[in-house]
């Protein structure tokens, strides 16, 4: 090697900063070389470290995790090739840039290197200039991948922390819904709540307003995700008893539950936002057998006798806070002990199976009157139906299922 090679004019900088790889491998089984090739890499701040042949040289990738690896094409032990194709087939988890040095009449010998997963070429005899400009372009790409690391690591803590949120915010959620089973005058209500994410949509409660006087609801909001779950939990802080009874029942004593869905269509419509939702709402007058209730645009509950006699109720109606100034109408239905009126969300309705066929509402109707005679087990009978008809596969929409069933008397 002559003298002129191994000058380090304009090495003399200061060493790169902040690489991804100070560590390099250098495999070849001339002493000289890897002597040159590792004074230029002193210079260019890193720490070369030697092989003096193939085997060396994988046995410290092994161990020492380096990310660039200079090697000579013939080596005893492995060879160039046996070399690259190992590191390739051992390091899935971490990319080695792989530079080799080939003579300058070994143009096939590059083409087979290349498919052994050689990165670059530096042709013998190797010179000050080719080897500097070829570990600072992979010193370049180390930087930017080590860039990318750490900004995937920050997006991953970022997301876990965001999970963690919305974990705690479903929690929270959970925590205003009422318990599954639970007695109000003569009624017991049963309920499930199966959300299709984290959060939901779907929100539902029951209270004795006054003597006599039982109230429920339930609320599906349009969408899915934080979003909507937003909408459901300021729906669920809104809706008290205390609220339910101001709005409803006059000072007179009548009862219209059309008054509370329009002063909340009044409230939360909003002409910038497409925030809307469907909702039932119903308050029972225990003496008089009478159901008072207005539809907006939630499905049609079940009226189920215990001999298995259902029926639909309502017709429909608009939801709530899509379209302003909109008038909500109050209904009323017999409602007797020994019946219960089956309150569930368009998530069991539109539930489809593999072959794209929805549950729909007859569906509904068969499983409640399975359980009929024991109302306490349509919630989790209509769990049940959903999970074989979907065959184990999450639903697409929140399921929420609300019953409200009057007690015979002893």
């Amino acid at each position: 090697m002559r003298e002129e090679r191994v000058e380090y004019k304009g090495l003399t900088d200061a060493p790169i900063q902040g690489s991804a790889c100070p560590t390099v491998i250098v495999a070849d089984d001339d002493a000289v070389q890897r002597t040159y090739t590792s004074a230029v890499l002193r210079k260019l701040g890193y720490e070369p470290l030697e092989a003096e042949d193939g085997l060396k040289a994988l046995d410290l990738v092994r161990k020492i995790g380096s990310q660039l690896l200079i090697c000579d094409l013939d080596m005893p032990g492995l060879d160039g090739h046996q070399l690259a194709r190992q590191v390739r087939q051992e390091n899935r988890d971490r990319y080695v840039h792989i530079l080799m040095v080939t003579g300058r009449d070994q143009r096939r010998e590059r083409e087979k290197a290349l498919e052994s997963g050689v990165d670059d070429f530096m042709a013998k005899p190797l010179d000050t200039a080719s080897l500097t400009a070829r570990v600072r372009s992979v010193s370049r790409l180390l930087r930017h991948e080590q860039l990318l690391a750490e900004r995937n690591e920050a997006i991953s803590r970022a997301k876990e922390q965001i999970e963690d949120d919305i974990r705690a915010a479903a929690t929270a959620q959970r925590r205003l819904l009422p318990v599954a089973h639970a007695e109000v005058a003569d009624c017991a209500f049963h309920s499930a709540f199966v959300p299709s994410n984290i959060l939901s949509g779907d929100m539902y409660s029951y209270y004795e307003l006054a003597p006599g006087l039982t109230a429920f609801y339930a609320v599906d909001v349009a969408g899915h995700g934080v979003n909507a779950a937003l909408l459901s939990v300021a729906l669920g802080h809104l809706l008290t008893a205390e609220h339910f009874r101001q709005q409803v029942v006059d000072t007179d004593g009548n009862i219209n539950p059309a008054r509370l869905v329009h002063s909340l269509n009044a409230r939360f419509f909003d002409q910038s936002s497409n925030d809307y939702f469907t909702m039932f709402c119903g308050v029972l007058d225990h003496q008089a057998n009478v159901l008072h209730y207005c539809q907006a645009g939630y499905p049609s509950p079940v009226l189920a006798q215990r001999s298995g006699e259902c029926h639909l109720i309502g017709e429909g109606g608009f939801p709530v806070a899509l379209v302003a100034g909109m008038e909500f109408e109050s209904h009323r239905i017999d409602f007797r002990p020994g019946q219960a009126l089956v309150l569930v969300s368009d998530g069991a309705h539109e539930a489809e199976n593999l072959e794209g066929e929805p549950f729909d509402d007859e569906r509904v109707i068969a499983t409640i009157r399975q359980r009929a005679a024991d109302p306490s087990a349509i919630p989790d009978n209509l769990v049940q139906a959903l999970t074989q008809w979907r065959q184990g596969a999450t639903l697409d929409d929140d399921l929420s299922v609300l019953v409200c069933e009057r007690r015979l008397k002893e």
